[in-house]
Formats: structure tokens, C-alpha cells, sequence
């Protein structure tokens, strides 16, 4: 809504308060009247005569005979007609319509009250809750003032001492201004429903007492709740969660904001940078739709005039296709990235990934004085094997020692494809002596793992492997080229073998028993 909606509905509301209090004299002045003229006997004439004179409030009385006997100065300055001229007639109707008919007063003289005034002011009238056997009424009357005028009327009778009705007291009261300027707090709320009602925001809204006074169709939509159903309920919880709770509106209204909304919304929730007092969230609701939606919502106070909290108005986006764009975005940048890392062909990551993992292990390795191994594989006679069975059957046997390396695997090694048939292992938390185990084993494995070509040609891989741990001093740069060196010695020494290369100054035998030559190990399980 504008500000210049808001600034009228603001003045609205202030006008009538203020017009509220001006009439509530009047009020009391009116009933106090009224309570006072059966009490006045045989001298009420004279008495009420006295009694109304100066009065502001508009009176007339009748007798038995529907005579008027009062006609006081402000209804003379109402109505247009003096006392002069309407008294000792029975003319009261003509202050107030263009043909003869009843006044209020005329129908408890008459005693036709109940028979008549429902006929008379159907849907206007109501007993007086204040004086016995008095009725009030608020109706237009055209025929007073310029643009006719709304009068709130009320009648009663006077009695003698026996109990009897010798005549009856009316007195009126101009509502006009109050009721154009209701009619405009009217007017500015029912346009207010239009625009909550008509916004594609889906948006509710809930009184001080939690109570529902608006429910869009925006949020008829969003939720499948109508709003003849939800509207004068507290069941605004009943769309989005299982069992009753507060909603995002309902904690606005507690006195403890922050830690009501924190309870229910721990972590999603921060206040808005645009409405003081509110708090924006987003949230899965997995009720909503066929499969859950996600909603970004808002929830603000609502105040009078005087600042005074009276509601609360919450706000539903459905930002479930964005989330989905998010998480498909994050998916494909998670794909993006392990693709980038990952060597397709035997799906284990790359040389480039291999160096960037070597420095955070080594770094973690120094940091908190732990061990860190290295295994190089290199297959044995690769360059043979393209050469006579073609590069097809080659990268057959390179995605095989793939698999059996992913299978040999524990939950913190990574695996790397090094070079073009060199692969890589680090081991962090591992030894030397622990490395040279699982080298082991997956040498065996790679010489167990069953490979034919296309044409059916049985075909064996065999690896030499080098297993070397770090020393604290050295870089990784020294640990590759120690790894290196064993991959050269188990080549030299006739392939199909492990080669353990201990940092400098170490014994390799004295860790791993007698070994066959200057540098292979007894190939036997460990």
C-alpha cells in the first residue's frame, strides 16, 4: 500500500477516535437523561421542559396524545424547525421525512414497538442496554441538512406513578461525520484486503490474538488451504507442519522475538534490511506440493498510529526452481571439479591433483609429526604390450590396474595416475613398513587380476613398486626422487617386485628382513 493509502488510513482511524471522544459526553448526557424522565411525574413536562432547554443534545418529548411538549434548541438548529412550530402538534415526522409516518417515539406511545419496528428499521435497531424499554436506532435521514444526515435515536417511555406510559422521550444524536469517516476506515480497509488479496506475493495476516484476517489467494495457491477455511481460525500452522506450532507470524507477536525465532529457526533465519522488527528465512517444508517446496519468507509487526502492536503480516516466495538451479549448479561445479582432478581413463585422480595433495599431506605430516609413505608403480613391460597388441589393449590393461588399485585401497590412501603407465599412492598416517604391506599386496593382486585381449590372448600385469616414507627434513620434491630411485632399482632388479627405499641413513634390512640381491625383497606375504 502507498503512503498516501497508509496516511489516510492513519487519519481514518484517528478522526474517529477523536470523534469517539467528543460523542462519549453526549453519550453519558443522553442516557443520564433518559434515566432521570421516569422519575419526574406529574411535573415532567415542566421538568424536562426545564431539563432539555439548553441542552446540546438534540430532544423531543411526547404525551399520550403523541403531542409534542418538547422541542428543544438543538433540535430546532438540527432539524431546521423551531419549538414555535412544533409544539402542541403531532407533527414530529416532519423534521424527518416528506410524508407522515411514525417516529420512535410515536411507536412506544402506540405500544407497537415490537409489532412495528422491525418493519419500520429492519436490521438498524436494537433494545437499549441501558434503559428499560428503550430502543435505538441508526438510520439516514435524507430530508435534514444539505446531503441528508445519519442520526443515532434513541427512544423511551415516560411513566406516572401507577406504571402507565403518558408519553415518551426521544433523543437524537448527528453521527454523520463519525459515519462518513467509518465508512472511509471501510473503505481503506476493503482496499487494503484488495491489495493483499490481489498481490501475486502470497501473503497472510494474523490480529493480536493470533487469529487469521487475511489469506490471499497467492497463498490459496501456494499452500491448497482456501481462504474461507483459514480466514477467523488460528490455523495458520496447518499447511506446513505436521502437528500444531507456532508460524514465522505467531513469534513476531511474542515478546521474546530473537530467542522465540531462534527455538524453530536455529540457523536460518536473519533479520530483514528493509522492515524493522522483521525476519527473513528460507525453509523446506516437505508437505507442501507433490514433493516438498522450498519457501523464502518474511514476517513483520504490524502497529497502530500510537505504535501499538495489533498483527502480523508474513510473506511466502516459492524459491524451490532457484534452490534447484543452486544445488544443480553446485553439482555440476562438484562434477566440474572432480573431473578436472580425475584421470577418465582409469578414474583415479591426476598427475596435476597428485602434487597439490603431496604439499598438504607433507605439510600436515610435518605439522603434527606424522607418518606419511609414497608408493611409485610402474607397470613392467608396457611399451611391449602396445606395440603388440595395439594401444586399445593398453588402455584395457591401465583402467585394469585401476580398478585393482581402488579395490586395495583403505579410507585414507588416494590413488594417482602419475605418468602414462606410472601410478602413485600416498598414505598418510603409514609407515614404511605398513607401505611396503600394501605394496605387496597389490602387487600380487595386479598379477592375479585376470585380463584377455579382444581376440581372446590371455594377458599378465605385473608392476615395480617403490614404497619410501617421509623423513621430516625433506621436501616432497626429495621424496618423489627417492621413490623414483626404487622404482629404478625394482626394474634393474627384474621387475615384479617391491622395493623399499628407506630415507638416508635407515637400514632397509634390518626393518624388513634378508633380501635377494642388493635391493629386492623376498616377495614372499608379510
Amino acid at each position: 500500500m502507498s503512503d498516501k493509502d497508509t496516511e489516510r488510513t492513519s487519519d481514518s482511524e484517528r478522526v474517529v477516535r477523536n470523534r469517539a471522544s467528543e460523542e462519549s459526553t453526549s453519550w453519558a448526557d443522553q442516557h443520564d437523561l433518559l434515566s432521570q424522565a421516569n422519575h419526574f411525574g406529574p411535573l415532567a413536562p415542566f421538568l424536562l421542559t426545564e431539563a432539555t432547554a439548553e441542552l446540546s443534545i438534540p430532544v423531543f418529548v411526547i404525551d399520550q396524545n403523541h403531542q409534542i411538549i418538547v422541542w428543544n434548541k438543538a433540535l430546532a438548529r438540527l432539524t431546521g424547525l423551531d419549538a414555535e412550530r412544533m409544539c402542541c402538534t403531532c407533527d414530529s415526522w416532519r423534521a424527518f421525512h416528506t410524508q407522515p409516518r411514525p417516529t420512535l417515539a410515536d411507536l412506544i406511545v402506540d405500544g407497537t414497538v415490537d409489532q412495528k419496528v422491525e418493519k419500520l428499521y429492519h436490521g438498524k435497531y436494537h433494545r437499549s442496554p441501558l434503559v428499560e424499554g428503550g430502543i435505538e436506532v441508526c438510520d439516514f435521514f435524507p430530508c435534514l441538512g444539505p446531503d441528508g444526515l445519519w442520526l443515532h435515536f434513541t427512544a423511551a417511555p415516560l411513566k406516572n406513578a401507577d406504571g402507565q406510559i403518558v408519553g415518551a422521550i426521544e433523543i437524537l444524536l448527528d453521527v454523520t461525520a463519525r459515519h462518513h469517516t467509518e465508512a472511509l476506515l471501510l473503505e481503506s480497509q476493503g482496499f487494503l484486503r484488495q491489495i493483499v488479496y490481489c498481490s501475486s506475493v502470497s501473503t497472510f495476516v494474523i490480529d493480536r490474538e493470533h487469529r487469521l484476517t487475511h489469506w490471499n489467494r497467492a497463498c490459496e495457491l501456494i499452500t491448497g488451504h482456501s481462504a474461507q477455511k483459514m480466514v477467523g481460525t488460528r490455523n495458520q500452522w496447518q499447511p506446513f507442519y505436521e502437528s500444531q506450532r507456532p508460524v514465522f507470524a505467531d513469534l513476531i507477536l511474542e515478546s521474546a522475538v530473537d530467542e522465540s525465532v531462534s527455538r524453530y529457526y536455529k540457523g536460518k533465519f536473519r533479520p530483514s534490511t528493509v522492515l524493522d522488527g522483521a525476519y527473513e528465512i528460507e525453509d523446506f517444508f516437505p508437505h507442501l506440493g507433490e514433493s516438498g517446496l522450498w519457501l523464502f519468507f518474511t514476517a513483520a509487526p504490524l502497529h497502530d498510529v500510537e505504535g501499538n502492536l495489533i498483527g502480523a503480516i508474513e510473506t511466502l516466495q516459492d524459491i524451490t526452481e532457484r534452490k534447484r538451479a543452486e544445488e544443480a549448479l553446485r553439482e555440476s561445479e562438484r562434477l566440474h571439479r572432480t573431473m578436472s582432478i580425475t584421470d577418465a581413463l582409469t578414474s583415479l585422480f591426476n598427475a596435476r591433483h597428485f602434487h597439490e595433495r603431496l604439499k598438504i599431506e607433507t605439510e600436515r605430516a610435518r605439522r603434527y609429526h606424522r607418518t606419511l609413505s609414497l608408493l611409485v608403480i610402474d607397470l613392467d613391460n608396457f611399451k611391449q604390450l602396445n606395440d603388440t597388441f595395439g594401444h586399445l589393449e593398453g588402455d584395457q590393461a591401465l583402467a585394469t590396474t585401476g580398478a585393482v588399485i581402488r579395490r586395495c585401497l583403505r579410507g585414507l590412501d588416494a590413488a594417482f595416475r602419475y605418468g602414462g603407465e606410472e601410478f602413485a599412492l600416498l598414505l598418510p598416517e603409514t609407515d614404511l613398513a605398513g607401505a611396503v604391506r600394501l605394496a605387496e599386496r597389490l602387487r600380487r593382486c595386479l598379477a592375479e587380476e585376470p585380463l584377455t585381449t579382444a581376440a581372446g590372448i590371455p594377458l599378465k600385469i605385473t608392476a615395480s613398486i617403490s614404497a619410501t616414507e617421509l623423513s621430516e627434513p625433506e621436501t616432497e620434491d626429495s621424496l618423489i626422487r627417492r621413490a623414483d630411485q626404487g622404482v629404478y632399482l625394482a626394474k634393474q632388479g627384474g621387475k615384479n617386485q617391491v622395493v623399499p627405499v628407506p630415507a638416508k641413513g635407515r637400514n632397509a634390512h634390518a626393518r624388513f628382513g634378508e633380501v635377494r640381491g642388493p635391493w629386492n625383497l623376498d616377495p614372499s606375504p608379510s
